[in-house]
């Protein structure tokens, strides 16, 4: 399977007025090269079975520990067993539990108002889940094939301009004309200068503004207690970036909204199909796919 590379011209123009230069304006040209083939992951059977499981998989090797500790020494003492307790000894006819100090309430025992849980979740707890490797790059692969389906793709909610002819989009050659000079840059070491406009813009050319548009005004807060614990808000995922080394390009483009980059050599199905559901707006760069390979 073979797709043409996008190779991008960006015209440079910035006014000067008596108080200074303005911003710079960018006018954006993106032709079609010459064609590349695209690995043969990319011809792989699209196993959703495998997908989730992988995706599952990666979930649960990334899931963080947590439990009580147990009130040991001069630790700070875990949540219920707080209190100064004294016991009283048999003989009084009533339950053999501890009791607030000078008081008759019950305290610390998991039955008692405030006491500590029963049976808590232990730090202990091994939460991993094993993939076999061949698993793993057989469920990668079926994500890599789902991204060239243009009905996958939406169906996943994410939206391309109608000129888009064909998935995936690959990033060739990238020049930029300044006063009527032209220079020529690798892709994805281009970051000087403004270049997180620089990516808006080339991706609004490329029939993706509407993606991350979509990212941007979905950004909303999420509900329940997540809050308090640093995960404030929740955005819709955009287009994924994949590139040969995390260079200039990466870290132009991490800044948007949803917006993820990953190197070929890490990529996996959970950044090709996050919660494990396969069709994501993915983008590549020429080198990329050669990494690939």
């Amino acid at each position: 399977m073979k797709v043409a590379v996008k190779d991008i011209v960006n015209t440079i123009t910035q006014d000067e007025m008596d108080a200074g230069k303005l911003q710079s304006q960018f006018s954006i040209d993106v032709s079609e090269g010459s064609k590349v083939t695209l690995p043969e992951a990319f011809e792989s059977i699209v196993r959703l079975d495998l997908v989730k499981l992988a995706v599952a998989s990666s979930r649960a090797n990334r899931r963080q520990a947590y439990g009580s500790r147990p009130h040991v020494g001069k630790r700070r003492p875990m949540s219920g067993m707080k209190h100064s307790v004294e016991w009283w000894g048999k003989g009084r006819g009533v339950s053999r539990i501890m009791r607030r100090t000078g008081q008759r309430r019950g305290a610390q025992n998991p039955h008692t108002l405030g006491g500590r849980r029963a049976h808590g979740p232990k730090v202990e707890k091994n939460w991993s889940r094993k993939l076999n490797l061949k698993e793993r790059r057989a469920a990668r692969n079926a994500a890599l094939a789902a991204t060239v389906s243009m009905d996958t793709v939406a169906a996943r909610g994410h939206r391309v301009d109608d000129d888009v002819a064909h998935l995936p989009i690959v990033l060739g050659n990238y020049s930029e004309v300044v006063d009527g000079k032209t220079t020529e840059y690798d892709i994805e070491a281009f970051n000087h200068g403004s270049a997180t406009r620089k990516a808006i813009a080339i991706f609004d050319q490329l029939g993706l503004g509407g993606d991350l548009d979509r990212a941007r005004n979905g950004r909303k807060i999420r509900a329940g207690k997540a809050t308090m614990r640093g995960r404030v808000h929740k955005t819709p995922k955009s287009v994924l970036l994949v590139v040969k080394e995390k260079a200039g390009l990466a870290q132009a483009v991490r800044n948007l909204p949803g917006v993820d980059v990953v190197a070929a050599k890490d990529l996996c199905a959970e950044d090709l199909a996050p919660g494990g559901d396969v069709g994501r707006l993915t983008v590549f760069t020429k080198s990329a796919l050669e990494a690939l390979n």
